[in-house]
């Protein structure tokens, strides 16, 4: 059986048991890295979802060249993006979201709703147990 009709086929129930789940945090940890979801989105945005290097740059405030085109990399191995060369001087090279990256939309779209609607709440909890810690520390110090 084929890697990705596995992961298709995955009941809710067994996600985190077996070769499954591998394949699951293999592929979360590429689109849920720092900056696959700002890039995804980035493409997106553009006209026929497809952009130069240098365009996707400045559309994600704080990406590195070094970290761009590593994630573009990435991204383009996994089938989410599309390199494409122009034999032109200079070379102008475009990426593009495929298939695949398109449908990856609507899941990030949902998971980013739920980080807006959640964060307050994330943010408050650390920021308790960060508290909590701190406290438990400094009555250690002091004896």
């Amino acid at each position: 059986m084929k890697k990705s009709s596995r992961v298709k086929d995955l009941r809710p129930w067994d996600v985190c048991s077996g070769q499954d789940a591998g394949d699951v945090r293999d592929l979360l940890s590429r689109v849920g890295d720092k900056w696959s979801i700002f890039l995804i989105v980035s493409l997106s945005k553009r006209p026929d979802q497809r952009a130069r290097f240098s365009e996707i740059e400045k559309g994600i405030p704080g990406i590195s060249q070094r970290m761009l085109t590593t994630t573009l990399k990435s991204l383009a191995r996994d089938g989410f993006v599309s390199r494409e060369v122009f034999p032109e001087v200079p070379p102008r090279v475009e990426y593009e979201l495929t298939d695949l990256g398109r449908s990856i939309l609507i899941p990030m779209q949902g998971l980013v709703n739920w980080v807006g609607q959640n964060w307050p709440t994330v943010k408050k909890s650390r920021a308790k147990k960060d508290s909590e810690v701190e406290a438990k520390t400094v009555r250690k110090r002091q004896f």
